[in-house]
């Protein structure tokens, strides 16, 4: 059985000095607050800043899927060159908005070959609230080289598939964003509201215990995507506003055993930008 993709403040505790472990601080906000900021007041000791715009995407324009378009295997091998990640050390990614970020480097560990990747359950609270010490200094990890990576494309599917799976249901669409998004009640970012016709609402809130996290267990993940209809023959794909938080479903999907869905790499800031992409609204 494969190792549960999460690890409790006592673990990280534990491997703090373990060489092989790598902390990165994924904090990241939409605005008025910035990452850095809140990593430079107090971070894990040890942890590396890992900023969402910067390193777990590359930059948005022409001809790039959404707002936050993946990077390349060799932007993320630098990545993980300054943070002095090494073959099979282990990643432990963390924010302190239950996973929304830190799943996406988790995911990006895998599309791009580096399986060790792991996410702190509950976050900064959690680490905060079991005594877990903090720290205000540079961490001393030296670089490594380069390691020699390569995208996973299987993992992603673009807008013509997502069409296509929309059309004549070929499977099943994940929208991870907030219900009133998915309704299209508001849009506070992307050109149009509403969601992908024919998808589920599976807002990435509903995988926690409470806001900000821990994570349900496994079995309780297993029943909740099960009444979205999820099942085994069935392709899944999990998209979001931009392909960032989409990750968080996916991250839940693999604690509940299912390791094969597949991110919409575009999401629906991609598909609202398309005026030939139909959009729907209502739960439904």
């Amino acid at each position: 059985m494969a190792p549960s993709p999460l690890v409790t403040p006592a673990w990280l505790r534990a491997k703090l000095h373990d060489p092989r472990v790598v902390v990165a601080d994924v904090r990241w906000y939409l605005k008025d607050k910035r990452g850095i900021d809140a990593y430079d007041a107090g971070h894990v000791p040890g942890a590396f800043f890992v900023d969402v715009d910067r390193d777990l995407a590359s930059a948005p324009g022409p001809g790039r899927p959404g707002r936050h378009p993946l990077p390349s295997a060799d932007a993320f091998a630098g990545v993980l060159a300054r943070l002095g990640v090494t073959p099979g050390d282990t990643v432990v990614a963390y924010d302190d908005t239950g996973g929304t970020t830190a799943a996406r480097l988790w995911w990006l560990l895998r599309y791009f070959g580096h399986h060790v990747g792991r996410v702190l359950d509950g976050g900064f609270q959690a680490w905060v609230a079991e005594g877990g010490a903090l720290d205000v200094t540079a961490p001393t990890r030296p670089p490594a080289a380069r390691l020699p990576l390569a995208a996973r494309p299987e993992m992603v599917v673009d807008k013509v598939r997502v069409r296509e799976m929309s059309d004549k249901g070929l499977g099943l669409l994940l929208d991870a964003r907030a219900p009133e998004r998915f309704e299209g009640k508001i849009e506070p970012i992307d050109p149009r509201p509403g969601h992908v016709p024919g998808a589920r609402s599976a807002p990435f809130a509903a995988n926690l215990r409470a806001p900000g996290g821990p994570f349900r267990s496994s079995d309780e993940l297993r029943l909740y995507y099960a009444s979205l209809d999820v099942a085994n023959e069935r392709p899944i794909v999990a998209y979001c506003g931009s392909g960032v938080t989409a990750c968080h479903d996916l991250l839940a999907l693999s604690i509940a055993g299912r390791d094969d869905a597949l991110l919409y790499e575009g999401s629906w800031g991609e598909w609202a930008s398309d005026p030939d992409r139909p959009a729907a609204t209502g739960k439904t």
